[in-house]
């Protein structure tokens, strides 16, 4: 490939979104460059304040459960108040959050502002994902997601090396820089971004206008959504096992701290290096083929972790689920914004975030309890048969669903038929039409 044709087709991935889209991604990435909590509380916990490594764990766990809370409470949020009226207010909650860790200094207090931390955080991303549905063509959507999350892993690489080099500083002030950042980019949404909620669909015969019946009960009674979720959540697990086991594999096998540096950090490399090279490769095919494709690559490159015995073979798992990641994460977010109506994608994508905040709370205490108990080839066993099974369900169960509102979403002008209105027919909702809700019934994950 020569390099006016990775150019052209650079230039490809990138043209085409409108303005507010790059605005928004101009947020992610100074957010991201800003992100220092996460990626030192654990040493500031321990180095600094001398808490054990234990309490520390706790800590990190805590802001993953305040995720499970933000995520829906952040979709209702966006929703009600609008996309960008949520983002700024959750912006400005977790710049607070990051400026109090470098003042609080008591076990308990630590605890409670990383918890609010994390609904904040989560809490921001329904409004993220919404916006990005509303603002983009139906058939750039995925593209979209795929940029921002580039975005994401760019600012989040650029972090983790300034943070490095900056930690002579001393951690407090890295978490004011923290909050610094994310304050800009508050300010980012506010003074650039559009608001792109819909408008409220206007009452008849004096009942409450549709967006008012939709809750979250109501998001997971969507039988085909309801099947995403759990299968995105089976796909979590096993994309957050390996955050906790492999490290842990490493220095079972002798390996020191500072390999698993390297080998981790492939990951981020990877992304960087080549998210927009996938997106590319990937882009127009079907959203059910992606989505078994990167569970299987997730099947694949943790279970043959149990075989690794070097550094080297550990980075190369590290690549191939790599690669499941890159595939699956906007593959995932576009197939929640095209199941979802306009007025609630916001729920929708809130309910869809809860499945991660969910496992990474529960996925790094089964892995270390796995790890600690039968052993680290148990772990990679079980998230390869974890990634099969997600497989198995994305290709049985959510091939109509998708297929089906793919050709809805995608057909430039109404197919000619019995319609009664001559308007562009609307968008269908799975979930909402009952043959294909009594169909996902069938399906034993709904259950």
């Amino acid at each position: 490939m020569s390099i006016s044709t990775l150019r052209r087709s650079a230039r490809e991935t990138v043209s085409g979104l409108p303005p507010g889209f790059w605005w928004l991604w101009l947020s992610t990435l100074v957010n991201r460059t800003g992100a220092f909590v996460l990626t030192f509380l654990s040493l500031y916990l321990t180095l600094e304040l001398g808490h054990s490594a234990w309490f520390a764990g706790l800590v990190v766990a805590l802001h993953g459960l305040g995720g499970v809370a933000g995520s829906p409470l952040g979709g209702v949020l966006t929703d009600r108040w609008g996309r960008r009226p949520t983002m700024v207010t959750m912006h400005l909650a977790g710049a607070a959050c990051a400026a109090a860790l470098a003042f609080v200094t008591s076990a308990w207090g630590i605890a409670a502002v990383v918890l609010l931390m994390g609904v904040a955080m989560q809490a921001v991303r329904p409004s993220i994902n919404a916006t990005i549905a509303d603002m983009v063509p139906a058939h750039d959507v995925r593209r979209a997601y795929a940029l921002n999350y580039w975005a994401l892993n760019l600012g989040f690489a650029i972090a983790s090396i300034g943070g490095g080099a900056a930690a002579f500083l001393g951690y407090r002030t890295l978490f004011v820089v923290d909050a610094v950042a994310t304050v800009l980019c508050a300010v980012i949404v506010f003074l650039r971004l559009p608001e792109t909620r819909p408008e409220r669909p206007a009452p008849t015969e004096g009942k409450p206008a549709a967006e008012e019946k939709v809750s979250t009960l109501t998001v997971l009674r969507d039988a085909p959504f309801r099947t995403l979720v759990l299968l995105n959540l089976l796909v979590c697990l096993v994309f957050t096992a390996p955050w906790i086991g492999l490290p842990l594999t490493m220095a079972d096998q002798g390996l020191s701290a500072s390999s698993y540096g390297v080998v981790i950090a492939v990951n981020g490399v990877v992304i960087v290096g080549f998210q927009l090279l996938v997106n590319k490769l990937t882009d127009k095919r079907s959203p059910v083929l992606l989505l078994v494709l990167s569970s299987l690559l997730f099947a694949l490159g943790t279970g043959a972790t149990a075989l690794a015995g070097s550094s080297v073979a550990f980075a190369a798992t590290v690549v191939v689920w790599t690669v499941g990641e890159m595939i699956h994460v906007p593959t995932n977010a576009a197939a929640t914004a095209r199941l979802a109506p306009e007025h609630a994608r916001g729920r929708y994508q809130g309910v869809m975030g809860m499945s991660w905040a969910v496992a990474g709370f529960v996925a790094p205490i089964l892995a270390g309890a796995i790890v600690g108990g039968p052993g680290p080839d148990v772990l990679w066993a079980a998230t390869a048969a974890i990634g099969v099974l997600a497989a198995a369900g994305y290709a049985t169960r959510l091939r109509k669903a998708l297929a089906e509102d793919e050709d809805v979403v995608t057909a430039p002008v109404p197919v000619p038929g019995p319609v009664p209105s001559p308007a562009p027919a609307p968008v269908v909702v799975k979930g909402e039409n009952a043959e294909d809700a009594e169909d996902a019934e069938d399906s034993p994950l709904n259950a």
